[in-house]
């Protein structure tokens, strides 16, 4: 079942976000008289396809391979590396007869489709729920292993300041622009003491390679309900009680009670507990299915600031920005040899889990995870490979400057060596997704 929903929820996302891509390049191709032969979301290799139906000029379908999809335009050199048109003049609707601003336009049409998604789920979530504000005067819950773990955070820390500037949440401690900077350090408050914690230079790729922070506000394990008959309610524990140690180890967070308890089924474990008067304990012994009859109530630590709607908007394109700004750095330490490429990219299979992960999570949050990927798909695209919307961007633009076309041949082939690099790069990210699950 968690395979088939990581595939399903995998090809939801692709959907949308072809569809909203190709979109673009069809709107703008409409709005200059262009004729769209195709309009296909997934690729019908081989004429292997779901569906198809024409309407006017277009043909519009679902192909079996869902990792993409395309428009077809009459006069375009693209990924279908189609020829037909070479020997005749070029025609009043074809993409090479159109001005060159035009031509810009519609290439340029996919990426801003993708970021215009990517804000406009941004404000959305913006405007129903608010702007999230959690104080760092809540501590911290750290697992181990995770990078702040090993940076020296521990379970009860407060952050203080980052990069000697403070922080009054954990919003601003956590702001993605932190990671991309040069150096990152941390003022830490523990037991009333203050001190300073710095991460490594390659922290975003570890935190790539992690899928995650490893870090968030503490939940204390306070009890919510208590089941009648259970383990529970036989060892005296009520709602309200606040759990402060079993076996003698003290816990602080939620997940780490329900960790002790759910691994040791039929085992009697010395629970330490607070009521409103008094220090409490006694033994308890989880059933069989390492549960002891309690729902512990998880205080809201965030506060939703809401927002105007203009106020919403002017957010949703900040975050844009702000992420789009954050991926494009991310290349960048890529491309110059700061992060391991083989951590910080990933395919196919790893977009599938974190697709899953995030939907199990919530609506909002996988819709936080289909602007980050939208955004991500934005900048991809902008890079001048001649396959990709960024390389027929560089070559139309340079027609323009030289005021005449490149020659047929030319493009044909600087298209196919696009072709054969962008193929070659996808098999090496699957085989990585692969080795390196």
């Amino acid at each position: 079942m968690d395979f088939l929903s990581t595939i399903f929820f995998f090809i939801v996302a692709i959907f949308i976000l072809v569809t909203v891509h190709e979109l673009g390049h069809f709107l703008t191709a409409k709005l200059f008289g262009m004729r769209v032969d195709k309009f296909y979301i997934g690729f019908d290799f081989y004429n292997m396809r779901l569906w198809k139906k024409k309407i006017g000029d277009t043909e519009y379908g679902l192909g079996v391979f869902p990792l993409g999809g395309y428009v077809k335009i009459a006069g375009m050199v693209d990924e279908s590396l189609d020829t037909d048109f070479e020997a005749s003049a070029p025609q009043p609707w074809e993409f090479r007869a159109k001005p060159v601003w035009q031509r810009l336009i519609v290439l340029a049409g996919g990426v801003t489709m993708n970021l215009l998604l990517a804000a406009a789920i941004f404000i959305g979530v913006t405007y129903t729920l608010g702007e999230s504000r959690t104080s760092t005067a809540t501590p911290a819950f750290v697992e181990t292993g995770s990078i702040f773990d090993q940076m020296g955070l521990k379970t009860g820390d407060r952050f203080v300041e980052a990069n000697g500037t403070p922080v009054a949440t954990w919003e601003d401690a956590l702001e993605p622009e932190r990671f991309t900077a040069d150096a990152l350090t941390y003022t830490i408050l523990r037991d009333g003491t203050t001190f300073t914690i710095s991460a490594p230079k390659n922290i975003l790729g570890k935190l790539n390679e992690a899928e995650g922070f490893g870090i968030r506000p503490i939940v204390p394990p306070v009890i919510d309900q208590v089941m009648a008959g259970n383990p529970a309610e036989q060892g005296g524990l009520k709602p309200g009680d606040l759990i402060t140690a079993i076996d003698g180890n003290t816990v602080s967070d939620w997940t780490e009670v329900v960790g002790i308890i759910s691994s040791h089924p039929g085992k009697a474990l010395n629970f330490t507990w607070k009521d409103s008067a008094a220090t409490l304990s006694a033994a308890i012994t989880p059933g069989k299915d390492g549960k002891i009859g309690i729902m512990l109530r998880q205080p809201a630590t965030t506060e939703r600031v809401k927002l105007s709607f203009p106020a919403a908007v002017a957010s949703g394109f900040t975050q844009t920005w702000k992420m789009s700004a954050l991926t494009v750095q991310g290349f960048g330490k890529i491309f110059s040899g700061q992060e391991d490429f083989r951590k910080s990219v990933g395919g196919p299979i790893k977009i599938a889990k974190i697709a899953n992960r995030s939907a199990e999570q919530g609506p909002v949050s996988f819709l936080f995870f289909l602007a980050v990927l939208s955004i991500s798909l934005a900048i991809i695209n902008m890079l001048p490979i001649p396959a990709l919307d960024g390389g027929q961007f560089a070559i139309n633009a340079v027609e323009g400057i030289i005021r005449r076309e490149i020659p047929f041949a030319v493009k044909m082939r600087i298209q196919q060596i696009g072709m054969v690099l962008l193929l070659t790069l996808f098999a090496y990210i699957l085989i990585n997704d692969i080795l390196n699950p």
